[in-house]
């Protein structure tokens, strides 16, 4: 006699879970797999999209260790990376801490300080391109009024990326929430410890905050550095604006070749996919590279709840 086969209850929920999930891998094929395999596939072609791929081997990355702009985009890639990350986790931080007071009107207070990220990035670059105008921008006008030096910012080579950071940092109402929602995770009992043994506001911050908050600081450097590496929008509209003469899509002096921008020169501007596809592709190892560090670092200063 034949046995007969169980049957399993849970069959009917697989496949309907299978069904509704066939969107989202095929997204993921179409939209993230299939863009990286291609891209490493062309950083070792000649491609152009006049003529079919030619393999060229690893030729297109010993080009790229022989170009200075390559070294120019990294230089401000990691500028920006090392001081406009640490600024906005400081900022966020310290907003997050104020915001988090019980004061009179503090929805009010977080909705301003949210509102700037629903701004498109566009927009945004345009107003600061405007504030942020030698001649008359409103910027400058208050450093006036003070008596301050009025630097030229956009248009100067030394100032450029510290101004691309201040345009960043105003947007960081996304920042802010993330930092919020850890501080309201922290239990009342942690700071009730405190006021009994006579600590004020900042041992608070120091003792219980901050570490308490380690979790949320190391999912913002991580994203912060991913993030840094792939700025574009307000230095590509900045450079796209300057007049003719005032230098490339790259700023002035390249000031603001950021690594996203070469990329984008090199495979939109000049049509060299295959060394477009090659300096996106040593991006992507960088930065599983530096995740992977990041995460195996993570485990001595890292907090996460109930461990």
């Amino acid at each position: 006699m034949k046995k007969k086969k169980k049957y399993n209850s849970q069959a009917p929920q697989i496949r309907l879970a299978m069904v509704f999930l066939l969107p989202w891998v095929i997204g993921l094929l179409l939209f993230h797999i299939y863009p990286i395999v291609s891209t490493v596939y062309y950083s070792f072609t000649e491609y152009n999209l006049m003529k079919a791929p030619k393999f060229v081997g690893l030729l297109n990355y010993k080009k790229i260790f022989h170009d200075d702009l390559f070294y120019k985009a990294v230089y401000n890639s990691l500028y920006f990376v090392v001081i406009g990350v640490t600024l906005q986790i400081a900022l966020s931080v310290f907003s997050a801490v104020l915001l988090n007071m019980n004061v009179k009107g503090r929805g009010i207070f977080r909705t301003l300080f949210y509102l700037p990220t629903l701004v498109p990035p566009v927009a945004s670059s345009l107003v600061w391109m405007w504030m942020l105008n030698p001649q008359y921008g409103l910027v400058n006008a208050v450093l006036k009024f003070f008596h301050l030096p009025q630097p030229l910012w956009l248009s100067s080579a030394e100032w450029s990326k510290p101004a691309i950071i201040l345009m960043t940092l105003w947007g960081i109402g996304n920042t802010i929430i993330v930092y919020l929602a850890g501080i309201g995770d922290i239990p009342r009992d942690y700071y009730e410890a405190i006021d009994l043994d006579g600590g004020g506001p900042i041992s608070k911050f120091r003792y219980i905050t901050w570490p308490m908050l380690s979790n949320v600081t190391f999912f913002q450097v991580v994203n912060g550095i991913i993030m840094g590496f792939n700025t574009f929008t307000q230095s590509y509209i900045v450079a796209a604006s300057a007049p003719k003469g005032n230098g490339t899509l790259g700023g002035v002096k390249n000031s603001l070749l950021f690594y996203a921008v070469d990329i984008y020169n090199e495979g939109f501007k000049y049509l060299k996919f295959g060394y477009s596809s090659a300096l996106a592709t040593i991006m992507l190892v960088v930065m599983i590279i530096i995740t992977f560090f990041l995460f195996k670092g993570s485990k001595k200063w890292v907090y996460y709840g109930g461990e």
